[in-house]
């Protein structure tokens, strides 16, 4: 072969390679603030289940284009787990496989995460995971992968390259909870940040900036998957509702309150709509002397509406001591 050939073909070769390191770089701010962003999950699933924090997060970022795919975005699935028979739940239709099929869809990222853990532990399919120790995130991607969790075949190769070139199997550990990605994707302590909690860290790639973990005054949590903060003696509608980007409105709507409320009868606010029902753990609340409808359904994370009818109530009508309250 002509020399000149060669060395254009070579040359051509190194051009590609930069391109991809290029397009691989470009990527890491994503996976880094989706990490920051769903972390907190990923360990509290750990915890519960013992599926390694590592592996769901890497899931995340892959299923989900870290967070920005159509299913993540339209049915807040992160994982692309689909219906099977035992789904109940509302459904997303989209060509994956074969044509038209049919994924869950979820009232909340929270919800998802949840059942990715559910979905795992939930099957014999997957018992043989449960084996392997909860930091061998190595033999958990292989073995998903030959559990038929994904078709692909380079499938485990790549959730290993994500957590390895994210540094998610810090997550694994003791030392996660306390760690959190920072400007330049390294790993730092709280004791290794600044005393200003104001000072968002950000990372930059080219002309766009990403925003990573913002620190708001308020910490949001979650109750029956829906996100709530508690409310502060100097907290009022309008402060709750501008940090968080809503209309004073939505929270009267979505706490099921009157024109007249005081947000200092309220320990805690819901930031988004209320389920149509409670978690699955809770099947019946039993009424205890000072019970209302709605401090039930303020405490199940539950709609006041779908609650009352789940009883067979109306409006104003209020429970009994000792009377048994549906909540499913």
């Amino acid at each position: 072969m002509d020399a000149q050939i060669v060395k254009a073909m070579r040359l051509m070769a190194v051009a590609v390679g930069l391109a991809s390191a290029t397009m691989v770089s470009a990527q890491l701010p994503e996976r880094q603030a989706y990490a920051a962003k769903y972390k907190d999950w990923a360990i509290e699933e750990m915890e519960r289940t013992g599926i390694p924090a590592s592996i769901t997060l890497a899931q995340g970022i892959l299923e989900s284009d870290c967070g920005r795919s159509d299913l993540a975005v339209e049915a807040n699935n992160h994982f692309g787990i689909k219906c099977h028979s035992t789904w109940t739940g509302r459904t997303k239709y989209k060509d994956d496989d074969r044509r038209n099929e049919c994924f869950r869809s979820y009232d909340s990222a929270f919800d998802s995460f949840r059942d990715h853990s559910d979905f795992l532990t939930g099957s014999k399919r997957y018992a043989v995971l449960f084996s392997y120790d909860k930091t061998d995130y190595v033999s958990w991607a292989h073995g998903l992968k030959s559990c038929g969790y994904a078709t692909e075949k380079t499938y485990a190769e790549r959730l290993i390259k994500i957590i390895e070139e994210e540094g998610l199997h810090i997550y694994d550990t003791a030392e996660g909870k306390q760690t959190t990605p920072d400007t330049y994707g390294k790993r730092t302590t709280k004791e290794d940040k600044t005393d200003d909690d104001s000072l968002t860290p950000r990372r930059a790639v080219g002309k766009a900036v990403f925003e990573i973990n913002p620190l708001p005054p308020h910490e949001v949590m979650y109750n029956n998957g829906v996100r709530y903060v508690e409310v502060g003696n100097a907290d009022t509608f309008e402060s709750i509702a501008t940090e968080f980007h809503l209309m004073t409105w939505e929270l009267f709507k979505y706490n099921d309150l009157t024109a007249d409320a005081k947000i200092s009868d309220l320990t805690f606010i819901y930031l988004r709509p209320k389920r149509n029902r409670a978690h699955p753990d809770c099947s019946y609340h039993t009424a205890k002397a000072g019970d209302t409808m709605w401090s039930i359904a303020h405490s199940y994370g539950i709609k006041l509406r779908k609650l009352l009818r789940k009883n067979g109530m109306t409006q104003g009508e209020e429970p009994t001591e000792g009377q048994e309250i549906r909540l499913r």
